[in-house]
């Protein structure tokens, strides 16, 4: 078991959370309930399933969980690159954003 807390892929995970809602915060009102709850949640998974993930003895229960965190940071990615085409958001944020999650899908 491992204190998620020092792990920097969970550090980045939150960081992430953050850029996410920074993002979501100034959405036009009609996607505050619709885009924004999904990308909060995508973002929220991410270091959740890192942390879940440490508290597993075995490692193939601990790369499981790392698996779902990559899926909501693809999910994520996905999300961000919708509000970029619909022109929801800055780019320059998004981008920022994606670029993080990038990093974290290579670690």
């Amino acid at each position: 078991m491992k204190d998620f807390r020092k792990l920097e892929i969970w550090k980045r995970g939150i960081e992430i959370v953050k850029r996410s809602y920074e993002i979501t915060k100034i959405l036009p009102p009609i996607e505050r309930y619709a885009l924004a709850r999904q990308i909060n949640r995508s973002s929220v998974s991410i270091p959740s399933n890192i942390a879940e993930g440490s508290s597993r003895r075995s490692e193939k229960d601990n790369k499981r969980f790392l698996e779902f965190a990559l899926g909501s940071a693809f999910e994520l990615e996905t999300q961000l690159i919708i509000l970029k085409e619909l022109n929801l958001s800055k780019t320059d944020k998004i981008d920022t954003l994606i670029d993080k999650i990038n990093i974290e899908q290579i670690i």
